[in-house]
């Protein structure tokens, strides 16, 4: 079993930069292992959303260095849900975190789990006055006595890794009015990703029909092209062929979340372009004054 000694540790987490805890837990991993490198890849999710957590990780751990991934979204914590490390690429990495499904995705795309253990063995952790912050009292512990050569064994009790909770991953269905795809993620431009790649509308053709629903039934529709850039969108939207190779809904130089009221989980369906029909827009009619 892995006995190797790590230098990175990649750190993910919905504790933002306002309060202390990215930065507590920073300080018990130099303490600990002064020699490892943290990687802040994000402290920007949302809280409590899993599968938001889940989604970034998965969008990141083809560019993570080998070590250690520590993820922490945990609206669970101090609860009978379990803290795990789960060995990955043979030992080349270890990614730590709560069992809740924020793992999972990580996990699959890294070639899957060697091994899993519980972390409770009281030895590599901190003693704690509460069970509110498994990240600094749990997690980063293990993460940086991994750091120090401790055994990935000695964390804790080993358990089947195919029993670790699996994420919710939406998938897109196809209907009768075309693919029915979600907004995964949207980011600090507005540009809005779908869980579907270019390939999947490929027999849609290059323009195509874009119909956003939003939670309250909300309706706008849209044509848009699939293009490779933003600068090929010109006005209106596009549906640009993202940096991990999906497909988002864009605006050149704006926020199509913004300028559509559109935001992660709501549906969008794709399908061919009916040319004749035209495609419509939602317009609000206002009543107008009356002269004097």
């Amino acid at each position: 079993m892995n006995t190797q000694r790590y230098d990175t540790i990649s750190f993910l987490s919905d504790y933002g930069t306002r309060d202390e805890f990215v930065g507590i837990v920073k300080c018990v991993i130099s303490d600990l292992a002064p020699h490892a490198k943290v990687i802040d890849l994000t402290h920007e999710i949302a809280p409590f959303d899993v599968r938001a957590g889940s989604l970034a990780l998965a969008r990141c751990i083809s560019y993570v260095p080998s070590g250690i991934v520590l993820a922490v979204v945990d609206p669970g914590v101090g609860t009978s849900r379990r803290g795990v490390a789960v060995s990955v690429g043979g030992g080349r990495g270890v990614l730590i975190g709560p069992d809740n499904g924020l793992l999972s995705m990580g996990t699959a795309l890294a070639g899957g789990a060697d091994a899993a253990v519980v972390l409770n063995n009281p030895e590599y952790q901190l003693g704690a006055p509460g069970d509110t912050f498994a990240g600094r009292d749990i997690f980063a512990p293990a993460a940086a006595h991994l750091c120090n050569g401790v055994p990935f064994a000695e964390l804790g009790d080993a358990i089947d890794p195919g029993l670790l909770l699996p994420g919710v991953v939406p998938l897109p269905r196809t209907e009768a009015e075309g693919i029915v795809a979600e907004i995964t993620w949207v980011d600090r431009y507005g540009n809005c990703q779908l869980n579907v790649g270019p390939d999947e509308v490929e027999s849609l053709g290059s323009m195509m029909s874009v119909v956003m629903t939003t939670a309250s039934g909300e309706r706008t529709a849209r044509a848009a092209s699939v293009v490779k850039n933003f600068a090929e969108i010109g006005g209106g939207i596009g549906l640009v062929i993202d940096s991990f190779g999906m497909l988002a809904i864009c605006a050149n130089r704006g926020s199509a979340s913004d300028e559509l009221n559109i935001a992660v989980g709501d549906a969008v369906t794709l399908s061919a372009l009916d040319e004749t029909a035209g495609v419509t827009t939602n317009v609000e009619l206002r009543r107008s004054p009356k002269s004097t």
